[in-house]
């Protein structure tokens, strides 16, 4: 998908617009091509701004119940069987598996008809970004990405229901969730995007060897059991939805912070760390107990420091979902963390003195929940726990830790360069515990040069760090130039902007 995105960057901007045009056109039987076409994204006065309360679904006590949100076997495998009879109420299109992974042996593929479902292996949720100070490796895809993905299968965004499903079950159920955050975070309503439970040799229900496939479509492209379509049906600018409030930046980070590395039960937020707690503690305190052996060995993506920022608290995403299986906690058990009590295997929320923060303790009714981790990957299984299982206000640091560790001022790499100037307003150590500082000889590179999987620094004095922020926002809301095309920014890499759609809806 990146050299297609590449290779069309690189054309003039006439010919990438005929080319989109002619792609929407072909999914209207050319039909468009006889009449005069109206532009179908909305102005910006009609753009629903919603806040966290409003992305927020509440899934039932039994996931079985489900139609959106998180589902299970049983109710897929339903659907599979007549999906035009069986799909949910408002959705009049197809269903779209993406599959994080390919499935082990014997259930590689949930299997597709390629009329109305069709299955696909896609985790390209993630994308290099500028944010006014750092450049992240991977983070949210921008809208020009997301609707290259949206024609590539053929998307309609308002009436198909797009489910993310892991294959393998386990860490797999990371990409499954940024899966659903992408979606999300475009504006797809709730009623269009599920979460399937666990991997594909775990699912509930009446599943057999016949409800699975090996073979890709024709063989044409490798690993994929269904037809890429290539065709521009829909566009997140169709939606006029805005939920990039999904996404917190550093900054928003920082404005919350209290004073001091306690548990603040009155502020209106809810810090959580979905790390390791041998990383939330920097090797203080360890998941198996006592002390970290090698508190070097906590550190990740060979940072300046480790810490957490202060004031949060720590569960590991490993207590809400099976690891072996991919199935979710019930409703039931994941609320129960929130509230701040403790499994059989004592686990629960901790604080910065890393012990158990006991019951009515952890969230309180109201809360905003602000969550991350090393990468944001495991912060989006965390999300969904958060989100979409118990219906919380949410959104993810999505630069997580490995930006806001690297944001250490006065230390030098391995190779001897200064990481951030000590009077750079970035600085995020004084605003951290418990702070351990790396050996110089281990921290990686943080400069603009891509040659390392770490962020880079690249202006220590930015203004602010909400660059991607803003420009997924001017994404979905162009300025109208004709009534077959509109222009505006979409990136800071100069991105294409696609014609509205010419089907209409």
């Amino acid at each position: 998908m990146k050299s297609t995105v590449t290779s069309i960057r690189k054309r003039p901007l006439t010919t990438t617009l005929a080319i989109a045009l002619s792609l929407a056109l072909v999914g209207c039987g050319g039909e468009a091509s006889k009449k005069e076409t109206t532009p179908t994204t909305p102005t910006p006065a009609q753009i629903k701004v919603n806040a966290p309360k409003d992305i927020a679904q509440e899934s039932a006590e039994n996931y079985d119940d489900n139609v959106n949100g998180v589902i299970t076997g049983k109710t897929l495998k339903r659907w599979i069987g007549n999906w035009e009879k069986e799909r949910p109420q408002g959705i009049t299109g197809k269903l779209v598996i993406f599959q994080a992974t390919k499935g082990r042996a014997g259930f590689e593929f949930i299997k597709p008809n390629n009329n109305t479902v069709f299955t696909y292996l896609e985790n390209t949720w993630r994308e290099p970004r500028f944010n006014g100070v750092t450049e992240i490796e991977g983070i949210v895809i921008s809208g020009e990405t997301t609707d290259a993905l949206v024609r590539r299968y053929g998307i309609d965004l308002k009436n198909d229901l797009i489910l993310c499903a892991q294959g393998t079950g386990g860490s797999a159920a990371m990409d499954q969730g940024r899966c659903w955050y992408t979606f999300r975070y475009w504006g797809v309503d709730a009623k269009n995007l599920a979460i399937l439970d666990g991997g594909n040799n775990f699912l509930n229900g009446t599943w057999t060897a016949d409800d699975f496939t090996a073979t890709a479509f024709n063989g044409a492209v490798a690993n994929q059991p269904s037809p890429i379509i290539n065709k521009q049906i829909s566009s997140v600018r169709d939606l006029g939805v805005d939920n990039t409030i999904l996404q917190a930046t550093m900054e928003d980070l920082i404005n919350v912070l209290p004073t001091h590395d306690t548990n603040n039960t009155k502020d209106g937020y809810f810090l959580w760390d979905g790390r390791s707690l041998d990383q939330f503690s920097a090797g203080e305190a360890s998941e198996a107990g006592g002390t970290l052996a090698n508190r070097y060995s906590s550190f990740q993506n060979n940072a300046p420091r480790q810490s957490h920022p202060r004031g949060a608290l720590n569960l590991n995403w490993t207590n809400l979902i099976d690891t072996a299986t991919g199935l979710f906690k019930t409703k039931a058990q994941l609320r129960s963390y929130i509230e701040g009590n403790i499994d059989a295997a004592g686990k629960g929320f901790v604080d910065g003195t890393y012990q158990h923060v006991g019951a009515g303790n952890a969230y309180q009714k109201g809360d905003q929940i602000i969550l991350w981790c090393e990468t944001a990957a495991r912060a989006a299984v965390t999300q969904i726990a958060a989100v979409v299982v118990l219906g919380l206000p949410t959104r993810i640091y999505d630069a997580s830790m490995i930006e806001w560790n690297s944001l250490s001022a006065g230390f030098t790499d391995k190779n001897g360069n200064l990481i951030l100037a000590k009077n750079s307003p970035w600085d995020t150590a004084s605003l951290s515990a418990p702070y351990f500082p790396n050996k110089p000889e281990l921290i990686n590179a943080r400069d603009a040069q891509f040659t390392t999987a770490t962020p880079r620094i690249v202006d220590g004095f930015g203004a602010h760090t909400h660059q991607v922020i803003n420009e997924d926002k001017a994404y979905i809301r162009p300025a109208a130039t004709s009534s077959v095309a509109s222009s505006g920014s979409s990136s800071s890499k100069g991105g294409v902007v696609l014609p509205p759609n010419p089907c209409g809806g």
